[in-house]
């Protein structure tokens, strides 16, 4: 039965991609037809995946023997199941947003197009995760990235679209290139293609080229995560996309990165080395402060969640860097328990980025403008999204009763368990990583504060945010959903936390054993560091909400409130230049970390030829791009150099290029001559 809804969800985005060029004169028919089917696609997935997930009975699926590489083997064990039930859940959530979003592009574009790219670019993304043989699974990767592409300049008529969308066909491809180097080397040790086999031959890889496939496939791997210093194709293309693949690009797709890491280091490596989880851990604690740092100073209200992806990105390497430690060190339910907090992380993640990605659509799509200090006063306007956009500021800050506090809390006590370390590096150096995730946490607190109070409180900075309204039904649905979501991942956390143990017993194969429920839902690490329990933290804000509407109902009255002007400190009106703006609000941050930002001010002054006298006062402020500036930018110097060298050999002349050719063959005969 399973592979019948396996088979039913590659039908459905099969059919989803060409359903529009069908009824491409009816936009109206092909853009619900295309996210329709997306839906019911999505929909089977989520039923087959928790139905390995919950009976931990895998299963295989094998095409004809008729493909270039043979047959094609796909398996949906408990880590590819989880990650396809994550996959599944939100392109669910957002092709049913999609239905309502994407109708404003039905007289200016093709929706065909965008039916056809979205569906397969869902489609890769499971294919991805479920394929067994390397060969197809860089196919799968690829057609993934040129989906998603694809999908990123879709808006192609705009400049910056096409400089993200090439910025990101660059680094995905180099990204791509170092996969292949891995898996070629995985081959050449074990002689096929297949994940199976690259797991029986593990034990026979030698420490060399154990440790370049571990540094390819994290290069490879960590470019599509937008792993810093590799990330800078993501703050550029994720916002191009439209706002329901933003959210997939975010929530998902850069987690497909996470899954490969995952099985290429416990299933085709075998023993690992401790520095590689130092290594990863140092990763992902620089990737959890310059991403949320960075994302502080932002105004595009999709590159601040675009970059706060790349801080979320950490937390999961986090995780994993621990889980790598403890593996190395023989403690398999220290292993575990991070492991667990990373796959909890992911999950999570894809909630709350989505469902805020969600929200910036929403706000896109009724102003037009994803810059934050031309917004202000939306709560009034449009108060259901300003709703659901506040309960993901409220889950990805970590605070509860929502789902991020608890795998970031996880992932905290997961770093203090780093005491139990027998190296005397680990011991300090795991707790510093604790207390520095602490300080990205209050700053992730307030880069959102920014957000929600810039873009829907105080007074409407333009005319576009005065006129909005709210959006309709199947936009205001896909974020309920991701909406509950955020408090329902909490609440079901003791069940969550067994359901991923498995899974990490899985991956780590490690015989563990998982204590039965506790009471009241009470949550834990192995050396007890920190108790929690969801149950109790909801109940409790529950009694003292309900405590406060009757205190403000019932023992205080309606006479006690009256309804009065905002006191203006006796001018004659507010007018919105008075109140905060996203600029003033990051400056102490920008003062504090200006050597990170090392930030240019220019001051314009028009006057009538005395000071006094001044007409008009221009301000401009940015900050600079760290690793563009010192690693990008003299590599592409380099390159640009050394192409207009090899350049001096294109004259034109055919008699040349023959004899390139010729000498080429000459010394290919020579080598060939020698190697006998």
């Amino acid at each position: 039965m399973p592979q019948l809804f396996f088979i039913l969800q590659v039908v459905f985005y099969l059919l989803g991609a060409g359903v529009g060029f069908l009824f491409s004169k009816r936009g109206s028919t092909a853009r619900y037809l295309i996210h329709f089917l997306a839906i019911v696609g999505s929909g089977t997935g989520i039923v087959y995946s928790l139905g390995v997930l919950i009976s931990g009975r895998s299963f295989t699926f094998q095409t004809l023997p008729l493909l270039p590489m043979g047959i094609a083997s796909f398996e949906c064990d408990l880590l590819s199941a989880f990650f396809v039930f994550v996959i599944s859940f939100l392109s669910f959530a957002c092709s049913i947003y999609a239905l309502g979003y994407t109708q404003e592009y039905e007289h200016k574009r093709s929706v065909a197009f965008l039916g056809f790219f979205y569906n397969i670019f869902l489609l890769s993304m499971i294919l991805v995760v479920m394929v067994r043989h390397a060969f197809y699974f860089l196919v799968f990767w690829e057609l993934m990235s040129l989906a998603s592409y694809f999908l990123v300049i879709y808006e192609h008529e705009k400049p910056e679209a096409r400089k993200a969308g090439f910025l990101y066909f660059v680094m995905t491809h180099i990204g791509t290139a170092f996969i292949m180097f891995a898996f070629l080397l995985l081959f050449v040790n074990s002689g096929s293609f297949s994940f199976d086999v690259f797991h029986l031959k593990a034990a026979s890889l030698s420490p060399v080229w154990k440790n370049l496939v571990f540094i390819f496939a994290l290069i490879g791997f960590g470019t599509k995560a937008g792993m810093i210093p590799l990330h800078i194709w993501l703050p550029e293309a994720h916002p191009q996309a439209p706002s329901h693949v933003s959210a997939l690009m975010s929530g998902v797709m850069i987690k497909t990165a996470i899954y490969a890491l995952l099985r290429v280091i416990f299933g085709f490596l075998g023993n690992i080395p401790s520095w590689w989880g130092s290594l990863i851990l140092s990763l992902g604690i620089l990737s959890v402060l310059l991403g949320i740092l960075y994302a502080l100073m932002e105004h595009d209200l999709k590159k601040l969640l675009a970059f706060s992806s790349i801080e979320n990105i950490g937390v999961i390497f986090l995780g994993m860097g621990m889980a790598l430690v403890f593996v190395s060190a023989k403690n398999g339910s220290l292993a575990s328990f991070a492991l667990i907090a990373a796959l909890y992380h992911v999950l999570n993640h894809a909630a709350f980025k989505g469902l805020l990605f969600l929200g910036a659509g929403s706000v896109l799509s009724r102003t037009h403008t994803r810059n934050m200090e031309q917004l202000g006063g939306l709560i009034k306007k449009m108060p259901f999204t300003a709703g659901s956009f506040l309960i993901g500021s409220l889950a990805i800050s970590a605070l509860p009763p929502f789902n991020g506090f608890v795998s970031e809390w996880m992932t905290f006590l997961s770093l203090l368990s780093g005491i139990q370390s027998d190296k005397i590096g680990m011991r300090f150096f795991a707790p510093v990583l604790a207390a520095i995730l602490g300080l990205a946490g209050a700053l992730v607190a307030m880069c959102f504060v920014k957000a929600m109070g810039v873009t829907f409180l105080g007074m409407p900075r333009s005319s576009e945010a005065s006129n909005a309204q709210e959006v309709p039904l199947s936009m205001k649905v896909g974020k309920a959903i991701l909406s509950s979501s955020c408090l329902l991942f909490a609440l079901l956390a003791p069940w969550l936390v067994r359901l991923l143990g498995h899974v990490a017993k899985e991956v780590l194969s490690l015989e563990l054993e998982f204590p039965s429920l506790r009471p009241l839902g009470l949550l834990t690490d192995p050396l007890e560091l920190g108790r929690f329990s969801p149950w109790l933290v909801f109940l409790g804000f529950f009694v003292v909400l309900i405590g406060l509407i009757f205190v403000v109902r019932f023992s205080l009255g309606k006479a006690t409130f009256r309804i009065g002007p905002s006191w203006d400190c006796g001018t004659p009106g507010l007018l919105p230049r008075m109140q905060y703006s996203a600029t003033g609000y990051s400056k102490p941050i920008r003062r504090i970390f200006s050597f990170l930002y090392q930030p240019t001010r220019r001051v314009e002054i028009e006057d009538e030829g005395h000071e006094i006298l001044r007409t008009a006062k221009r301000f401009e402020s940015r900050i600079h791009p760290l690793f563009e500036e010192i690693l990008y930018r003299p590599v592409l110097k380099l390159i640009l150099t050394l192409s207009r060298k090899v350049r001096r050999i294109q004259t034109g002349h055919i008699q040349l290029y023959l004899s390139y050719i010729f000498v080429t063959l000459i010394l290919l005969l020579v080598y060939v001559r020698m190697s006998r």
